[in-house]
């Protein structure tokens, strides 16, 4: 027994295990289980748990091997890395054997912990590399319905219908089908596939996967994405058949009289696909896309990303997708062009992600019905009817209403609608595949409710309802409070934000649906809070790279389909994104990585700017787009050229030093240092009064952004806060910065604990503002602070409130030296007349709650600090409170640090746990 016991012993990594102590959620690449990965290291990261307080991670050890059953006696055949001391648990390199394309990795890991323990071995993950090169598709070919000539190629796109002689041109939408064999036990079966500009993909007759508008979209004339699918479940011994549809997308716009924010033709839709069959006995076929596929049209007889789309259900062929099909009347597939470089989507795809029923319904004319869905959100219809053959049903999506309750798409891109042909045999239910809109309304023409009256025999609606679309990047934030306002606020950022996560941080669902990048940045920060976009962002910042010009200019657009006009090409504000977010990404998610593969970009895209700079100011561009002047909003009113775009240029240069150095590049770190301190003093010397310590015209964003980017001297820094505040106050508490410089204006608010002055801009509906807005029947944010008809009503540009609501009032936020939230500050902004704030956030460490209630005298926080990590807890108490923690006095707690009092709160420093403070 004795010798048993010591053998098990032996057996157990360096040490016994803890039951408290667990690994869980591991990732690679920030993706659970991932399948595409191209990473020749693949970045490997896990969360620790943990009963005990003030747990840290000591060691780790990572087992990778291609083959689950060899983890199982711990036989890492790919890699293991050994007992490895360090707290590090995200992006971690494996180092192991090179990665092949197409195979599975399988890993898991342990750690010890600074209480002597160590973990169990976690569950085991997997993940399966992509088609690294060219020579990994097997051979396969593109293929298409029809070859569009190179003289109709539209790239860049033209702004608007373009010239006259172009003409109308509309293109077919194709099937594609392949039937093959299954000839074994399969392992595992894997599909990958790019169709352009969109696809749908079925096996035997069934949809694979739930994804929406797949693959994102890119510049397709430099790169192009596919996605991969395990599709092992969903194939059967013996003959199968793929089924592909194509859609248009950004990749062919069709000039129809319908609506078209832009004119351009990549080509017509075309495909490329690999099947990999991997069988028990180790063998492995190929089923690729050549000439042997064969195509014929859809019943999409028209489909344009900005104009709506047609379906004619007479079209549709049944089980075309299946292997009861004969297609010998169908067409050969054509061969075409290749795209240069093709990639695994690593952004999340769209997906349907809510359905929206209506709240009511209004009748126009005998045959037109208007239906109230209640949410102005990005999405399609989809409705079930029963008619006659032949009979048209028109859909017209809006999100506004006119006078008479019709639709009122005059802001939002006109017209766009839906027309589906009935088939006449029955219940029959449709929505569209490769288009979308930003609705709150659904105009129905042609048709009547059921239960109405119908003295035409008109086709009748038995159901309608709204889909929601957007990026399927997982909610990781909550955030409630006392204020009825500011709940309303968030959700009005929040459905703002869902409506234009799509493969692009877009404007706006409908008229626009581009990829305008001071968004990204501006409101990142905001949205990062409640969505894990780091695959979102990641590839917008891939974009970017792909986007620049070869004299590194960063258009404002990306990806950039068409070259626009001054002063909407070239914005330092907007080209700015490619320094600021990846600098971002790295302090959010603790992305090295994404710092070196972007330098070069970075770099160049700041010797652009030193070019265009006059005496090292920067005077092009948009500047602090649609603040509140006297005028209607559009190019700054209140802040002069330069201000904005050279303040941003300097905030760059900053970042540019610190990438530099963590990069370890010394002498570019010490130039962009030389470089920024030339900048400053030529800013300062021409924006900044010294008697009246004001930037500019001082207004809210020219102050605002001067003290944020670190331009204004120590010395002057607290009377030009003071005009800040001074000139809010003196408007009533009404804003007037705006799509720029609002950002800015809130951060220098809170970091300066003038919170108060953040909700008493924030707390009224009668000036322009979230208030006004929602006053006046908004839903989403919308593109104005005064919520004009004339413009967009579902707009992402001023969500900037979002980030206050975790970083402030709940308190939830990093460190000035934390990455990815490994420091962690509680500070939460006990304002107004707000009793009570609660968010949770789930870093990549784990989950922080920050919850606080205060009553008659009396303040409590409750806190919960992922283990691995630390935080600084301020209480908003005074000097002489009593302070205890889960009911003990703070200072006989020998687990947590009381620091003291400044700054009218108390200090206290912990480790990881949840944790009750209440003062009195």
């Amino acid at each position: 027994m004795k010798r048993k016991i010591c053998l098990l012993f032996l057996l157990l990594p360096f040490g016994a295990f803890s039951q408290n102590l667990k690994v869980l959620n591991l990732q690679c690449e920030y993706k659970t289980n991932p399948l595409g990965i191209e990473s020749a290291k693949p970045k490997l990261s896990w969360q620790m748990q943990s009963d005990a307080r003030n747990t840290t991670q000591t060691a780790y050890r990572v087992l990778v091997a291609d083959d689950a059953a060899k983890l199982t006696n711990n036989n890492a055949d790919i890699w293991d890395s050994g007992k490895v001391p360090s707290n590090r648990s995200l992006q971690i390199a494996c180092n192991g054997k090179g990665m092949q394309a197409a195979k599975t990795y399988y890993w898991k890991v342990m750690v010890w912990d600074n209480h002597g323990k160590a973990s169990a071995w976690s569950s085991v993950a997997s993940w399966q590399m992509g088609l690294l090169t060219k020579a990994d598709w097997h051979g396969a070919d593109w293929i298409a319905y029809d070859k569009l000539p190179d003289s109709s190629a539209i790239v860049p796109f033209y702004h608007g219908k373009g010239p006259k002689k172009l003409g109308t041109a509309n293109d077919v939408l194709p099937l594609m089908r392949k039937a093959f064999n299954v000839e074994g036990k399969l392992k595992k079966a894997t599909l990958y596939l790019c169709g352009l500009g969109h696809f749908e993909l079925s096996l035997n007759g069934k949809k694979v996967g739930d994804h929406f508008l797949d693959p994102g979209w890119t510049k397709y004339d430099k790169q192009a994405l596919y996605v991969p699918f395990d599709v092992t479940s969903q194939l059967i011994a013996g003959k199968n058949t793929i089924g592909v549809m194509l859609g248009n997308g950004f990749y062919y716009i069709p000039r129809d009289r319908r609506y078209r924010k832009l004119t351009g033709a990549f080509g017509y839709p075309k495909m490329i696909c690999r099947l990999m069959l991997e069988y028990d006995n180790g063998r492995v076929d190929n089923v690729v896309s050549d000439g042997s596929w064969k195509t014929a049209p859809s019943p999409v007889t028209f489909s344009s990303i900005y104009g709506g789309e047609d379906y004619n259900a007479n079209l549709k062929q049944p089980d075309w997708d299946t292997n009861n099909f004969d297609d010998s009347k169908w067409r050969s597939v054509v061969k075409v062009d290749d795209v240069p470089q093709l990639n695994a989507q690593m952004a999340e795809p769209l997906k349907i992600m809510q359905e929206l029923a209506p709240k009511s319904k209004k009748q126009l004319t005998n045959e037109a019905w208007v239906y109230d869905l209640g949410q102005n959100f990005s999405g399609i219809p989809q409705i079930t009817v029963r008619g006659k053959k032949g009979d048209t049903i028109r859909i017209i999506p809006a999100e506004l209403v006119n006078e008479d309750g019709s639709a009122n798409q005059k802001a939002s891109g006109s017209p766009h609608y839906y027309d589906y042909v009935l088939k006449g045999d029955g219940i029959e239910t449709w929505h569209p595949l490769f288009t979308y809109y930003g609705f709150r309304y659904l105009q129905v023409q042609g048709v009547v409710p059921q239960n109405e009256a119908n003295s035409q025999q008109l086709p009748v609606i038995a159901d309608i309802k709204g889909l929601h679309t957007r990026n399927a990047a997982e909610t990781v934030g909550s955030f409630a409070c006392s204020n009825e306002l500011f709940n309303k606020t968030f959700k009005l950022i929040d459905w703002a934000m869902k409506s234009n996560m799509a493969s692009v941080f877009t404007d706006c669902p409908h008229r626009e649906k581009l990829g305008w990048l001071e968004e990204a940045h501006l409101v990142g920060s905001s949205l990062h809070y409640n969505y894990d976009i780091v695959g979102l962002a990641r590839k917008c910042i891939n974009d970017m790279r792909i986007s620049q010009t070869e004299d590194g200019l960063i258009p404002e657009i990306s990806p950039e389909y068409v070259k626009f006009d001054e002063p909407f090409r070239d914005s330092p504000e907007w080209g700015s994104n490619a320094v600021i977010l990846p600098w971002y990404v790295y302090q959010w998610y603790g992305d090295k990585e994404v710092l070196a593969q972007n330098y070069e970009m970075i770099k160049r895209y700041l010797a652009y700017l030193d070019k265009k700079s006059q005496n090292h100011l920067l005077y092009q561009g948009l500047g602090d787009w649609y603040d509140l002047g006297p005028n209607p909003p559009g190019v700054s009113q209140l802040t002069p050229q330069g201000i904005t775009a050279t303040s941003l240029y300097y905030y760059d240069l900053d970042i540019a030093v610190k990438i530099a150095s963590l990069l370890g590049k010394s002498d570019d770190a010490a130039s962009y240092k030389k470089l920024a301190a030339e900048v400053k003093q030529a800013y300062n010397q021409k924006f900044f009064n010294a008697e009246t310590k004001q930037y500019g015209t001082g207004s809210q964003a020219a102050n605002a952004m001067s003290v944020y980017a670190g331009l204004v001297e120590p010395q002057y820094k607290a009377a030009v806060v003071n005009n800040i505040v001074k000139d809010i106050r003196d408007r009533g508490n009404a804003l007037t910065a705006g799509d720029i410089g609002y950002r800015y204006l809130l951060r220098v608010l809170d970091d300066e604990s003038r919170s108060d002055v953040i909700y008493d801009m924030n707390s009224r509906a009668d000036v322009p503002g979230y208030g006004y807005q929602l006053a006046h029947g908004a839903t989403a944010l919308t593109e104005s602070w005064a919520a004009l008809t004339s413009v967009s009503n579902n707009h992402f540009m001023l969500g900037h409130l979002m980030e206050w609501f975790y970083s402030g009032l709940a308190g939830i936020r990093p460190a000035d030296d934390a990455i990815a939230f490994n420091k962690i500050e509680i500070r939460p902004e006990t304002v107004g007349d707000v009793t009570w704030a609660k968010a949770n956030y789930k870093s990549p460490y784990g989950n922080i709650v920050s919850s606080w209630k205060k009553d008659k005298g009396q303040f409590k926080l409750e806190v919960s600090i992922p283990a691995n990590t630390t935080a600084s807890i301020y209480l908003p108490v005074k000097s002489n409170a009593a302070i205890t923690v889960d009911g003990q006095n703070i200072k006989a707690r020998h687990d947590l640090k009381f620091v003291g009092y400044h700054d009218g709160k108390a200090e206290v420093k912990v480790g990881s746990g949840n944790y009750t403070f209440i003062a009195k």
